[in-house]
């Protein structure tokens, strides 16, 4: 496919022609738009297809409907009919020249007559070109072609204009920069420093599916450092932009921020199957204790006392207030809260108690649990580099060889709660969760326990308790 404006041969999918001769024939422009077209330049795989015509959307819907197995009009009073053509799910939206009411980023929609006027009003010129099917004229009224070349974020409009109409967008240049590796345009970027307020129109669902987008980039660290120079993460986000402590003059301590932006990319080496967005987040926000916890001693040495369980309670919060499903709450305040556990295993003698103890608390997360720890070792100095890594490999073995004589991933008490109460003539009730529970430690400290020491014990600790088989009635 030629490209009338550079040169460039860019390859459009089959199926796109194919659509595009279904708006031809019935005398419509149809133009592939947006990602796909960006991605296509890039030569990046895309598996989204999104086109622009000049079709109303009740005629969109016509045409759709007489070539697809389903056809979707959830956006249709934005102009968007989308359907599944050919195998490939397609969004078609009609020509837009939108206003924007600029208290919300709802716009009000008006229909447009013209491909220039519709690919102004988009994010970035990286996603404002277009190609026409089955024609293949390429069309780039904004130089989108040349900050691809220049590796550049900027916007069609004047950046006050665009980001006034949708806040967004800020977040999107984030984003973008670190899914491409690109920079932002220094206008651009001002305006995000400038109009960083704004974000408080947008909803807190909105903002997180754009976090996820940007933590799930090759590198979020640089979408990451833009939010925070910029003020952004200020206002959705404070906890990652407060990790920039003043080090003391005696630099007692490391730069926070920069250390958790280097366990976030140790953590994601250690990725296995692809981007793991429980485990990025634990990276992140593992020290977000530690400006709250920050203590200085009579001697000058800087401490953070239970940044761990702080930095947790704040995970929490920050979640909770961003939409996050509950699953990915409790598991991210899990892991910072389990952090520093290891730390002291090499030279504590730990108990096989104390291992199980370790297994079970992290429970499903113990496989990230591990990559933390491992991504939390930052240090420069290489001797204690290797020291923390052979501790961690001899705890990995030690781990290894209990579960080979023990499921330490169900640890349960040795007697279920019919026997406690067959035991200790006990209706259903809170001794019986209090006997449970007692038979759960003791099976965390001694390992599997034989039925009859196991109810020897019990019936032990139920003497001491005050709780014991009910005297039989004459």
């Amino acid at each position: 496919m030629s490209d009338n404006s550079s040169g460039n041969q860019i390859t459009v999918p089959s199926v796109a022609d194919d659509l595009g001769r279904l708006f031809s024939e019935a005398g419509f422009e149809l133009h592939l738009v947006g990602g796909s077209v960006r991605d296509a330049v890039l030569r990046r795989e895309t598996s989204d297809l999104d086109f622009t015509t000049d079709a109303r959307p009740e005629d969109t819907e016509r045409l759709l409907r007489g070539a697809c197995t389903v056809v979707w009009t959830t956006g249709a009073e934005f102009g968007t009919i989308a359907g599944m053509f050919r195998g490939h799910q397609v969004e078609v939206t009609t020509f837009r020249a939108d206003a924007y009411d600029r208290v919300s980023r709802n716009p009000i929609v008006r229909y447009g007559d013209n491909l220039t006027d519709d690919l102004e009003r988009r994010d970035f010129t990286i996603n404002a070109m277009a190609v026409s099917v089955p024609g293949h004229v390429f069309t780039d009224p904004f130089g989108g072609i040349g900050d691809l070349t220049r590796r550049t974020i900027r916007t069609p409009a004047s950046p006050q204009s665009s980001f006034a109409d949708d806040p967004l967008r800020m977040l999107r240049a984030a984003r973008f920069a670190a899914q491409l590796d690109f920079a932002i345009d220094p206008e651009t970027l001002a305006a995000m420093r400038d109009m960083s307020a704004e974000l408080s129109r947008i909803t807190a669902e909105r903002i997180r599916e754009e976090l996820v987008k940007l933590l799930l980039a090759p590198d979020p660290a640089l979408g990451l450092r833009v939010l925070v120079d910029t003020g952004l993460a200020e206002e959705f986000l404070p906890e990652v932009g407060a990790l920039r402590m003043e080090i003391d003059e005696h630099a007692q301590h490391k730069d926070v921020y920069e250390h958790s932006l280097q366990v976030l990319r140790n953590a994601i080496d250690s990725e296995d199957d692809g981007p793991d967005l429980i485990l990025r987040l634990a990276a992140l926000l593992h020290d977000i204790g530690k400006p709250e916890t920050k203590g200085v001693t009579e001697t000058g040495n800087v401490t953070f006392h239970h940044h761990d369980v702080v930095g947790a309670r704040l995970a929490r919060g920050r979640m909770r207030a961003l939409k996050f499903p509950k699953s990915d709450v409790q598991a991210v305040s899990l892991l910072i809260s389990l952090h520093l556990r290891f730390y002291g295993y090499g030279d504590a003698g730990w108990t096989d108690s104390a291992v199980r103890r370790y297994v079970t608390d992290a429970g499903d997360q113990l496989e990230r649990l591990n990559k933390l720890v491992r991504s939390d070792c930052t240090t420069r100095n290489k001797r204690k580099a290797e020291r923390l890594r052979r501790d961690y490999d001899a705890f990995e073995d030690r781990i290894a060889r209990i579960r080979a004589d023990e499921d330490l991933r169900a640890v349960r008490p040795d007697l279920d709660g019919n026997a406690i109460m067959e035991l200790l003539g006990l209706e259903p009730g809170p001794q019986v969760g209090r006997a449970w529970q007692f038979l759960k430690e003791l099976r965390l400290e001694r390992g599997p326990v034989p039925r009859d020491q196991a109810e020897e014990a019990l019936l032990e600790w139920a003497r001491s308790e005050g709780i014991g088989p009910r005297p039989d009635a004459d």
